[in-house]
């Protein structure tokens, strides 16, 4: 395991969910941090938690991956008061509703795509030349399982979450030569406010998502994100796909009695 202590780490989506469970991850790994989210009273709310956690500096902002401005001025102001960005986790990613296409909300599509696929590209196109320049980095997208599958009610996210793993492959076809590793982590079934916001604040709808079975908590899979970080720098982990062990695949479970 090659040591982190003393990386720059940029999170997007830091505020909740894996996002945060990662940041708390690399901080106990001695990592400065430069987090982004929307909901930036959130970051700020985390910032001392994270410093005292071992965190050697963190810097927070407001951040809105669908926004080419927004993530121009996150990367720039980040990597000026930090120095450095050797991983990028692109982990800003959403799903809403469960519409079929016939029924599709238009908005809801829009905003999938805009940022799950258009937020990777943007935070990417910004942070890969620093890397390049600087000599070095690692790029981690959280896709999903939905990147390999299909559901009924799925299709944009899961359209979205294909492209991810398209743009992911694609980078690593078009860095090679460069000293910068691309990996791609796939959860499926995870308890974070994933349903929440899919489910537009219904929490028994979310609840009832993983009612009977154990799903994964956002610090399994920070977890499998410090193992593909923490490799040697000649080691790449193209791709880790995570599930509990209750779901063999995306709407394949096993639930256990509710009572």
């Amino acid at each position: 395991m090659a040591s982190l202590k003393g990386k720059t780490v940029m999170i997007t989506g830091a505020s909740s969910g894996i996002g945060r469970a990662a940041a708390l991850a690399f901080a106990a790994e001695g990592c400065k941090l430069a987090l982004g989210a929307r909901r930036v009273e959130r970051l700020q709310e985390m910032s001392d938690g994270l410093e005292q956690h071992g965190a050697g500096r963190v810097f927070t902002a407001s951040l809105d991956v669908r926004d080419p401005a927004s993530v121009d001025h996150f990367v720039q102001t980040a990597h000026l008061d930090i120095g450095r960005i050797d991983i990028l986790i692109n982990n800003a990613g959403l799903a809403r509703g469960t519409n079929q296409i016939v029924e599709g909300d238009l908005v809801a599509w829009q905003e999938m795509i805009e940022t799950n696929v258009l937020g990777l590209l943007y935070m990417t196109r910004a942070v890969a030349p620093i890397m390049v320049e600087q000599g070095g980095g690692h790029i981690i997208n959280l896709t999903s399982v939905a990147s390999h599958e299909v559901y009924e009610g799925g299709s944009v996210y899961a359209a979205s979450k294909h492209a991810a793993l398209a743009i992911t492959q694609t980078l690593r076809l078009e860095l090679l030569g460069k000293p910068i590793r691309v990996t791609a982590i796939s959860p499926g079934l995870t308890e974070t406010e994933f349903s929440i916001v899919r489910f537009a604040g219904d929490e028994q709808k979310a609840k009832d998502v993983y009612a009977g079975l154990q799903p994964l908590v956002a610090e399994d899979i920070a977890e499998c994100i410090i193992f593909a970080a923490s490799r040697p720098p000649h080691v790449d982990i193209d791709e880790m796909i995570i599930r509990p062990i209750d779901q063999a695949a995306v709407g394949k479970v096993s639930r256990r009695s509710r009572q």
